[in-house]
């Protein structure tokens, strides 16, 4: 017998401007700073002779080799995603980039931001666009109540407040590169 298995949802390739700011930032960084470094530091290894024993050569050739994959990947990332750099025409409904005030159903009140897979900080409240809360709210304007199933149950909210302008509440520091 065989088992299907459920397909992967697809995922949404968007990020914010400040996400894709801070892959443009982490790619400059470690193409301009941190690899010409770590190039100087394996060439000088290498003139003290003997690289099978030479742990400097050896972890900086590591080193440089996990650079050169993020750098890849960081290229590639930035080719495949697309910016939204603008507020919907509704500003009352829930679309990608909007911070979110919602109520539970104890009255507890919850922050979030939705933005792409590659700005994800739960600790600061910004979760995937792909996220089932997320899906859930997407499309639902403020005062709507909506039940999204998450791993832990269905869950019902009331969204509470939609602002595309960044809140006081949202405390998260930018990333920074240096």
């Amino acid at each position: 017998m065989t088992e299907h298995k459920k397909p992967l949802p697809r995922r949404a390739h968007l990020i914010t401007p400040g996400g894709m700011k801070a892959l443009e930032d982490e790619h400059d960084f470690l193409w301009r700073r941190e690899r010409p470094k770590v190039t100087q530091e394996v060439s000088d290894a290498a003139k003290l002779g003997d690289r099978s024993e030479n742990a400097e050569y050896i972890y900086g050739k590591k080193r440089l080799r996990q650079i050169d994959s993020r750098l890849r990947f960081l290229g590639k990332r930035i080719e495949a995603v697309t910016v939204i750099d603008r507020p919907p025409a509704d500003l009352d409904k829930v679309f990608f980039g909007a911070w979110i005030e919602l109520e539970d159903e104890e009255g507890e009140m919850l922050r979030y931001r939705i933005v792409g897979e590659d700005e994800i900080d739960l600790p600061h409240g910004y979760i995937s666009v792909d996220a089932p809360l997320a899906r859930g709210l997407i499309g639902k304007f403020v005062d709507d109540e909506v039940t999204v199933r998450l791993p832990k149950g269905e869950t019902t909210y009331c969204i509470v407040s939609v602002q595309y302008e960044r809140p006081e509440w949202d405390l998260r520091p930018m990333p920074e590169f240096y």
